[in-house]
């Protein structure tokens, strides 16, 4: 696929890679190939959706579909908009953690299903190059609605607010869409909240609106330490993600959180089915089958990862770069704002910090995500395979390839988009997963 067309979505510079016309015909080709006749569209708080939002329900429009336009909205918010409203397909407009120079689009089928690489984006693409666009002679209607309070019962359907403790809590929003939801969220509840950001606002005068980059939690991380909160939560700008430290300000990782909120959902779905990408730690798999749930490992991303579920019938699951799945009638949906949610009940029932609930997690040596550029990939992977393919207990290829032993494993993948290699491990040991490490990446780096 050319840019700005990638894995999961369409996204780059506004003006140079996207504008209103790239938008128009989008909104041509989506309905082109999907055969949509009723599509719900939602924007972020970024100076440029609202012209490239205009101009993608005009070129909906004008292929005779009928636009329901939820205007500003957080992503979870159109994924509901899809799932509550029953259209043909759902379109977002954003950048989500990018720069405020950045804009975009995420896709969906009926239902929320994601639209990726493999399920449908590139033929969008193929339809967009080509201008094969179908003829209509009569243009489909549009209908604004406020869908923000419906949002909020659907999420207190998951959790009320009521059901939680007086926590102390910080909440960096980051100028997105999480400084619109928040206050409805968690009204109610007798949480002790500390506001960050919370004004939309797609200049992000403060930082960017990515937690997953150190430096843009470091006003988080300062301001739990001011007041002692029991936990911190930080949201990307469309509030698909949720990222969390505790009460100290250390950062706890995607995969240790996802083991978190695995409890709270084993205990509502005994025995259900919990999905992780190959890049989680062990304590994801081993607290599932402790609350007699069992786990089953899928791709990184979320369009492949939702699909994934589906065919599983997990009942939840999640990544380390802080999207977590969500199960809804026959539907799935990521959402920072349930994350946050759930998080915070689940710290109110073990009426404990994050940095208690985060013990557990201490005999779990990961590495983190290490990037290498490469100018073969393959030829790398056949070199670690070649070395370390005796001295595992078994090879999978779900995602790249996994080396897995009795006390460490080590997943080694392509990056979708760069000549890169992305390596991930982790031992029961800290001496044995740095080894481990190094030995892979000298082996990488050669």
């Amino acid at each position: 696929m050319a840019h700005p067309f990638k894995a999961y979505d369409v996204r780059g510079l506004y003006k140079k890679d996207i504008d209103e016309d790239l938008a128009y015909k989008i909104g041509r080709a989506f309905v082109y190939y999907l055969g949509a006749k009723t599509v719900a569209v939602g924007r972020d708080m970024r100076e440029s959706s609202g012209p490239l939002g205009d101009s993608l329900i005009k070129g909906l429009r004008d292929s005779g579909a009928d636009v329901t336009d939820i205007g500003l909205a957080s992503t979870d918010m159109l994924y509901f908009a899809s799932i509550n409203l029953g259209t043909d397909g759902a379109i977002m407009v954003t950048a989500s953690h990018n720069p405020k120079e950045y804009n975009g689009f995420k896709f969906t089928r009926k239902n929320a299903v994601p639209i990726g690489i493999e399920s449908g984006l590139a033929d969008i693409e193929t339809v967009v190059r080509n201008g094969s666009f179908s003829n209509n002679t009569k243009p489909g209607s549009l209908k604004k609605v406020d869908l923000l309070d419906e949002f909020i019962k659907f999420m207190h359907s998951f959790v009320k607010p009521s059901e939680l403790k007086p926590l102390s809590v910080v909440i960096d929003a980051g100028n997105g869409m999480g400084g619109l939801i928040i206050p409805k969220l968690l009204a109610g509840s007798p949480l002790k909240v500390t506001p960050l950001f919370f004004e939309p606002d797609g200049n992000f005068p403060n930082h960017e609106a990515n937690p997953l980059e150190e430096h843009n939690r470091k006003d988080l991380e300062a301001k739990v330490r001011e007041v002692g909160a029991d936990v911190g939560v930080g949201l990307d700008g469309d509030v698909d993600r949720a990222f969390f430290v505790d009460g100290k300000g250390k950062f706890c990782s995607g995969d240790f959180i996802l083991g978190l909120l695995a409890k709270e959902v084993l205990k509502k779905h005994p025995k259900a089915i919990i999905a992780y990408d190959v890049r989680c730690s062990r304590y994801v798999k081993d607290t599932v089958e402790k609350m007699g749930g069992s786990s089953r490992m899928g791709k990184v991303g979320h369009a492949f990862a939702k699909l994934f579920m589906k065919e599983i019938g997990a009942e939840f699951g999640g990544e380390v770069s802080g999207h977590y799945y969500f199960k809804y009638k026959d539907a799935y949906f990521d959402s920072g704002n349930l994350t946050t949610l759930i998080l915070l009940k689940v710290l109110s029932d073990y009426n404990i910090s994050l940095e208690k609930a985060m013990e557990e997690t201490s005999a779990y040596y990961i590495s983190g995500e290490i990037n290498s550029k490469v100018a073969d990939p393959d030829a790398k992977i056949k070199q670690v395979r070649a070395v370390f393919d005796k001295k595992c207990d078994e090879i999978l290829e779900i995602d790249g390839i996994s080396f897995v032993a009795k006390d460490w494993w080590a997943n080694i993948r392509k990056s979708n988009t760069e000549p890169l290699l992305r390596l991930n491990c982790e031992a029961y040991d800290k001496k044995k997963m740095e080894e481990l490490r190094d030995s892979i990446l000298n082996i990488i780096r050669s």
